[in-house]
């Protein structure tokens, strides 16, 4: 690894992976398993990937970053200034567990900002946001199936992803104000698989997992390999828009456990307070406390706007998904 700035590091491999005919992409969060994903099917796809690392995860970073650097600090104009990027695929986020609200809040909003506006400054013609089902907040007075433009409720009912909101917010504001970088922002229900470490994942990956006494919400699942088809189908077509993203088919979340070869543990629901508290007290076993009630209460997202447009289907059903996660018990 060669430092190329005080704030900028290469991995020894500034041109990027792939021959890239079809152009550079810029791909954010590339450290996660679903940019590793994303990154082989643009290649796959003749670009030429440059990935960017902004969450300071550690220094054990996989082939597919090529910088780790501060959206806010001067070197990541550096970045745009050597490569000519035709799009981006922002899948990067800070999610509240992994920091503190104000460096979350810089890194998410303010770092995105700037990574817009140095978009339309080098000419960037197209770029994917990856946002997250959560926006639309757990209640119970949510609708059945909730569309695109159910009002995203989660900043009222969890201030933790409140950056999770205005982040989306901040895409929504660039989509109609400037239609030059046609944004498209993708609401994925929860995406499963092989490296994936989100709550739900580790739920599953888990041999017993915590499950509220009187609530088995439906859930819907994506695997990532799916995921990242749809990530790049929607770069690739680029239909500006924001789209959920999610199958048809959908299980309760204590039967997802029992066909992913997790033994259940049962916890009081009531109080609320309750709860939470036991939910705190398994520590890693369970989810952070501000998702409980994603446990609790379905939100099921409406796919068929994604589906008709970018004329997309997965192609792992939910028994194969729930199978692989058994196979590493």
């Amino acid at each position: 690894m060669t430092s190329t700035t005080a704030h900028a590091t290469t991995r020894g491999r500034s041109a990027g992976i792939g021959h890239g005919n079809r152009g550079k992409v810029m791909v954010t969060g590339a450290a996660g398993a679903l940019a590793q994903h994303v990154i082989a099917d643009l290649v796959e796809a003749d670009y030429e990937v440059v990935g960017i690392e902004f969450r300071g995860l550690g220094d054990d970073y996989p082939d597919t970053v090529d910088y780790v650097v501060d959206f806010n600090q001067r070197p990541f104009e550096d970045v745009f200034r050597e490569h000519d990027f035709v799009g981006i695929v922002h899948l990067g986020r800070i999610r509240f567990t992994q920091s503190t609200r104000g460096r979350r809040y810089s890194a998410n909003v303010v770092g995105t900002s700037r990574l817009l506006r140095l978009a339309r400054k080098y000419g960037v013609t197209r770029v994917l946001a990856l946002s997250t089902y959560h926006v639309y907040g757990a209640d119970p007075a949510n609708p059945s199936l909730i569309d695109e433009e159910y009002p995203m409720r989660a900043a009222n009912l969890m201030p933790e992803v409140v950056d999770a909101v205005e982040l989306e917010n901040l895409f929504n504001i660039q989509l109609y104000k400037h239609p030059e970088l046609n944004i498209v922002i993708l609401r994925p229900c929860n995406i499963a698989g092989p490296g994936i470490n989100n709550e739900i994942s580790r739920m599953l990956a888990q041999r017993v997992a915590p499950c509220l006494v009187g609530f088995s919400p439906l859930m819907q699942f994506i695997h990532v390999a799916d995921m990242s088809r749809a990530v790049c189908t929607a770069f690739e077509q680029n239909h500006p828009g924001v789209y959920n993203v999610a199958p048809n088919d959908y299980v309760t979340y204590q039967d997802a456990l029992v066909a992913a070869g997790c033994r259940r543990l049962f916890l009081p629901s009531v109080p609320p307070g309750l709860a939470r508290r036991s939910m705190r007290a398994l520590g890693r076993l369970a989810p952070p406390a501000y998702l409980v009630d994603f446990f609790k209460y379905a939100v099921i997202v409406d796919g068929s706007l994604f589906a008709r447009t970018f004329d997309f289907q997965p192609n792992y059903a939910l028994e194969s998904l729930f199978a692989d996660y058994r196979a590493r018990k």
